[in-house]
């Protein structure tokens, strides 16, 4: 009797491992979920970091211009994947490849004290989009 007794206590049944095992999957999934979450939301926050960047480019690169070519030089798009750099080559790096690049300048007049409207500034717009999301607009008010 002893050496079937001694039997049914060694190792695991079929029953008591898929009950582990199903137990150890409930909690590998607890812990896999928030990482995959977090990855997304590194990502997007790698993209309008970008966009960002590529906004303040390119109004810098409009406030570098003589103040009366501003209008005339700056009112154009950048299709997606022709991002251009500052030398006007297009960015090579597939980082860009999504982004697009809109920016808008014009003339803003003021109304002066004797009723005359002249134009002392000008307001550049420039917005950026990832897969066709807007992703940052910034504007900006230039004087002479």
């Amino acid at each position: 009797m002893e050496a079937i007794s001694s039997k049914k206590h060694k190792g695991f049944s079929l029953v008591e491992s898929m009950i582990a095992l199903v137990i150890l999957g409930f909690a590998a999934s607890a812990v896999v979920v928030p990482f995959s979450s977090g990855s997304k939301v590194r990502a997007e926050g790698m993209r309008r970091t970008l966009a960002a960047c590529l906004a303040s480019d390119m109004i810098e690169q409009a406030l570098s211009e003589d103040f009366d070519d501003i209008v005339s030089n700056y009112n154009y798009s950048e299709s997606k994947g022709q991002i251009k750099n500052y030398q006007g080559s297009n960015f090579t790096d597939s980082r860009y490849s999504k982004f697009s690049r809109q920016v808008v300048s014009q003339e803003v007049y003021v109304s002066q004290e004797d009723g005359n409207f002249d134009a002392k500034f000008i307001r550049i717009t420039v917005v950026v989009y990832y897969d066709d999301l807007e992703m940052v607009t910034i504007n900006r008010l230039v004087s002479e």
